[in-house]
């Protein structure tokens, strides 16, 4: 379980395809404090450390993982938002992530607010998927690339979240253009609530 406050990002430094599966490589600074089997969420998909060397971590991603995410898009130079599972006795600063990315998104506007920044991202509506709850609701929460969000001017397949400058600089919010594709993760708190509530036709 993670919270979607991201601690930083790791930069991709090797992939390596293995028939259905990708071996992804990643630098970053708190690799010496990792173990193997630690669980690690890259733009916000829960992926198993495999191996370690003194300065990089390996993980795997199987078929299913690179079709319902981003991961499949990425290549040696990449930024990805990355967080260690949550300790049971710290506080929750964002909301319940599980690391199960429900699907991507596509970044479709960027506006500047005066030193902030409004992202407007589209995703392919189902209307059965939305009776379970893989929708967004205004003020809600949503995971965007591992990072917890609040939901503004939602439709039914697009949403707004607003980022200040300290998610700007710290996650790769700042590498994002018109176009680019996102992991989404829908609040799980939802998708139970719509499950307990029998389906209207």
């Amino acid at each position: 379980m993670f919270s979607g406050i991201v601690e930083e990002y790791a930069t991709l430094v090797a992939l390596v395809k293995d028939q259905e599966n990708i071996h992804f490589t990643f630098k970053c600074s708190f690799v010496s404090e990792l173990k193997i089997d630690q669980s690690i969420s890259h733009n916000g998909v829960c992926l198993t450390v495999v191996s370690l060397t003194d300065d990089t971590y390996t993980v795997t991603a199987m078929k299913e993982t690179l079709e319902r995410s981003n991961l499949g898009l990425l290549k040696v130079g990449d930024k990805v938002n990355v967080e260690r599972s949550m300790m049971m006795n710290g506080r929750l600063d964002g909301h319940i992530v599980q690391g199960h990315v429900d699907q991507t998104a596509t970044c479709v506007d960027i506006k500047d607010a005066d030193g902030s920044w409004y992202f407007t991202f589209k995703y392919a509506f189902d209307k059965e998927m939305a009776k379970r709850g893989y929708i967004t609701v205004d003020k809600g929460s949503v995971t965007v690339n591992g990072v917890s969000l609040t939901v503004c001017n939602p439709t039914d397949d697009t949403f707004q979240v607003a980022i200040i400058p300290y998610t700007y600089e710290h996650t790769n919010f700042h590498t994002f253009a018109l176009g680019s594709v996102v992991n989404i993760e829908f609040d799980i708190i939802g998708k139970y609530i719509s499950r307990m509530i029998p389906y209207n036709s």
